[in-house]
């Protein structure tokens, strides 16, 4: 048998698919053109792609027929030598209806393999914030913030070639510059692409993530009953009603907050969570009541605390609510837990105040569930801009 090459994109459904879509097809057809043959193909499993959610995309790679086919036998490749995150807020671990459970980024990297991201944190940030891993694995980071070119219109903003000169560098056996080059002005008849590509293969460099090296926490799962497990007839359990809130300063309990799925995370999905200002609340209950997944708890008080277990950073509470700088959306690689900011708030009010106005300060337009149509559009001469500057 050959060598098997095996690359992953990951990439939020809807929002990133042509993205995703051309970055696998752009590998076979480099790797074609050194006589390696290949298969690119999506993977969300049993149910349907969802704004926002995070589905993935395969390209399969070898150095001859018969082990490309003992690879597509496989379906999904369980380890691959390049994984690539084209949004860094997916670092936390992601949950897609195509999987059960929360599924680290690197999950499926093979020892000493590369996880490729765009993004403008810095690669320690980055490591620090994927779950640690037994073996050690490269960091390489594409300078960029999240590209959606695969919003409804595609808008050319060029992460997808600078990924694969990325690539070239990485894994250079799977294809070499000039190959990929040569894809590209093929595929596009653009040498500013090519050359795209070039510059981002130049500048690239490699962070070795050390063994033990992340987020020390487990990531939640939980298993699917057997057939043979499974009772007679059709019965759901229903969600129980929900219970009091326990002040955790003076003990006192009321207020609601409701039980939540206890299998499927809606968290996960999100690249920006509310920040709320309890000072500023006027208890108008307009984000209570506008939430389209019922996320808002009540506190003893009649405040409402953003449950962080089952937000999916839509941003409606922060357009509905008639308070200004009273919830704020702010990017998801800035917190580290899904803790309650009430909670925060109660136990340390002046340090809580200090922390929402230091989060919200600066803070970067929304990265998806766009305030305007157009706002993409208008954001890809910076993306460029980058591109080209590193």
């Amino acid at each position: 048998m050959g060598r098997l090459y095996a690359v992953e994109i990951v990439y939020r459904g809807i929002f990133q698919k042509n993205l995703a879509k051309n970055i696998s097809r752009a590998i076979v057809l480099a790797a074609h053109k050194e006589g390696k043959p290949g298969i690119s193909f999506g993977r969300y499993g049993d149910s349907p792609e969802r704004n926002g959610i995070p589905a993935k995309a395969f390209a399969i790679v070898a150095t001859d027929d018969t082990t490309l086919e003992e690879g597509m036998a496989k379906y999904e490749p369980q380890e691959v030598d390049v994984s690539i995150c084209v949004d860094d807020t997916l670092f936390k671990g992601v949950e897609s209806w195509a999987w059960y459970g929360l599924q680290p980024i690197n999950k499926l990297v093979k020892p000493n393999g590369t996880l490729i991201v765009t993004s403008l944190q810095d690669p320690e940030t980055l490591a620090n914030m994927a779950h640690a891993k037994d073996a050690p694995y490269k960091l390489a980071v594409v300078k960029g913030t999240a590209s959606f070119s695969g919003l409804w219109v595609y808008k050319d903003d060029h992460s997808d070639v600078r990924i694969l000169g990325a690539i070239a560098r990485v894994l250079p056996e799977l294809f070499s510059l000039e190959s990929v080059q040569e894809t590209i002005r093929e595929d596009s008849n653009d040498e500013l692409k090519a050359t795209s590509a070039k510059r981002a293969y130049e500048r690239l460099q490699t962070y070795t993530v050390k063994p033990g090296q992340g987020n020390q926490e487990k990531p939640y799962q939980f298993q699917m009953p057997k057939w043979t497990e499974m009772r007679e007839g059709i019965a759901i359990p229903g969600i129980p009603v929900g219970e009091k809130i326990t002040d955790p300063v003076d003990g006192k309990a009321g207020g609601f907050r409701a039980a939540r799925n206890p299998t499927f995370k809606k968290w996960a999905t999100r690249t920006m969570r509310p920040v709320v200002d309890f000072d500023k609340c006027i208890k108008c209950t307009l984000c209570w009541l506008a939430c389209p997944d019922s996320v808002f708890d009540v506190t003893p008080e009649g405040f409402y605390d953003a449950n962080m277990e089952a937000c999916c950073g839509c941003g409606v509470c922060e357009a509905i609510c008639p308070e200004p700088q009273c919830i704020t959306m702010i990017e998801e690689t800035h917190f580290h837990d899904n803790a309650s900011q009430w909670e925060a708030w109660r136990k340390d009010h002046d340090g809580y105040e200090a922390w929402v106005k230091t989060t919200i300060s600066g803070r970067p337009e929304r990265s998806h569930g766009f305030r305007f149509r157009g706002q993409y559009e208008q954001q890809v001469p910076e993306m460029l801009t980058i591109a080209r500057q590193g």
